[in-house]
């Protein structure tokens, strides 16, 4: 494995900001040398715990606490690091980070540590996305499968599709380099049989990363309604709490309350939205402004309707204006003042009572049905938007290799093309633009 060594040295406050028992300051570089005996003024045994005093310049103790050597290229960079663990003040970790860089390291950049690890080949760029959705995991599912592709799992997938993709190439290129040969190279090795099999990994694996996009990400749905149909009831009563205030007043709620809630895992961002009516009060005319922006921003709109009227013209009117491609779920509430039996009719209603919950479960099981979310499953690994796209780009074009398959130059670039967007994932051919977009996204001393 050949190390890309940076010239430079770079340290970071690798834990949170704040007080805390304990904090760390992580240093990277090629020689650390100076920053040792500056700071520790002895030597330090790779890959051990040594209790050392953090010294200033004049020999004055900073602080005290573990230092750790990791020497290169077995360490997380791939270069030497050097790990301070001391107390979690902030004021202690400002000065142990300022005598690092008097001593001749920079403050690193956000994600420079991770970055430096894909650059040395320790992790591929799945694995280095997987490091920040682990830490930014807004559920023990999401974690879970974060942990999964930092382990290789999603990069495994990819590249035994690559392998494949490979292998028919070379069946491709034989062809057509010896096209006077008696021998059918395509036929012989079942060609098309093949690329049916790459069509259908590519969609179970196209599966799978839906899935771990939707624990990563998570889906924006927006309650709309007319005044008083129970949108602030039914928010707390998703939510478990109260959230937004509730009361017999139409226009209560005259701006966009935002919640997240968790289903089965999967992160529900839940807003809560103005009353839509006409009105000439000024104030209560921004929130529904402001209610037709989160619209156009959400996946899913959950029009509450009051089971005692059904759909009214005004109702129809809210239909009317929404997106044309927004899923709309008819959410009919207040079934406990008619009587009515609560649950799912058909594919796009649900009869509830925010009041006394009745109806609740077949709504949530309805919500992350159109979220798409099969249920939990341990294959499930984290996934991003740019994979789901890379994933349905190669889609495309072995699609496009199966229509040209008697042309065989268009066949070979169709299967090239396929092979290098799935690389684009684990970032065997990536831009810097790329990789300064995903790495900058990071938290600093990561």
């Amino acid at each position: 494995m050949t190390l890309l060594y940076h010239p430079d040295t770079i340290a970071a406050i690798a834990t949170a900001p704040g007080r805390g028992g304990v904090g760390v300051i992580r240093v990277s570089g090629q020689d650390l040398s100076a920053i040792v005996a500056g700071l520790i003024g002895r030597a330090l045994t790779p890959r051990h715990a040594h209790f050392a005093k953090f010294k200033d310049e004049d020999g004055s103790v900073i602080d005290e606490g573990l230092a750790l050597y990791f020497p290169g290229p077995n360490s997380f960079t791939g270069e030497h690091v050097l790990e301070l663990q001391g107390h979690g003040g902030p004021v202690v970790m400002r000065m142990l980070l300022a005598r690092c860089v008097a001593l001749g390291a920079r403050h690193a950049e956000p994600g420079e540590f991770t970055k430096r690890a894909f650059l040395n080949s320790k992790l591929d760029l799945a694995q280095a996305e997987a490091v920040a959705d682990l830490i930014d995991a807004q559920s023990e599912a999401a974690a879970r499968s974060a942990l999964k592709s930092l382990d290789g799992a999603f990069s495994r997938e990819i590249n035994t599709l690559v392998e494949e993709l490979i292998n028919l190439r070379m069946l491709v290129e034989a062809t057509i380099d010896f096209p006077e040969e008696d021998i059918d190279f395509l036929e012989a090795a079942n060609a098309r049989g093949r690329l049916n099999e790459l069509q259908a990994q590519l969609a179970r694996v196209l599966a799978t990363a839906s899935q771990g996009r939707l624990l990563r990400e998570g889906m924006h749905v927006v309650l709309i309604g007319q005044p008083n149909v129970g949108k602030s009831s039914l928010m707390n009563a998703l939510a478990g709490e109260e959230i937004a205030i509730v009361t017999d007043i139409a226009g209560t709620t005259r701006d966009t309350v935002r919640e997240l809630i968790q289903l089965d895992g999967v992160p529900l961002h839940i807003i809560d939205t103005a009353g839509l009516r006409e009105t000439t009060d000024t104030v209560e005319q921004i929130g529904i402004e402001r209610t037709w922006r989160a619209v156009d921003k959400a996946d899913l709109a959950l029009l509450l309707l009051d089971s005692r009227e059904g759909v009214t013209p005004h109702d129809e009117a809210i239909l009317e204006r929404l997106p044309p491609a927004l899923p709309v779920l008819r959410v009919f509430n207040k079934i406990d003042l008619t009587g009515e039996t609560a649950g799912v009719v058909g594919e796009t209603e649900v009869h509830v009572s925010a009041q006394s919950g009745s109806g609740l479960d077949e709504l949530r099981t309805r919500l992350l049905h159109m979220a798409g979310w099969h249920g939990a499953n341990e294959g499930v690994f984290i996934a991003r938007e740019r994979h789901l796209d890379a994933i349905r780009r190669a889609a495309e074009h072995l699609i496009n290799a199966g229509h040209a398959f008697h042309a065989l130059e268009l066949f070979a670039e169709e299967l090239r093309l396929a092979q290098v967007t799935l690389n684009e994932i684990t970032g065997e051919f990536s831009s810097d633009d790329l990789l300064g977009v995903i790495f900058s996204r990071f938290c600093i001393g990561k």
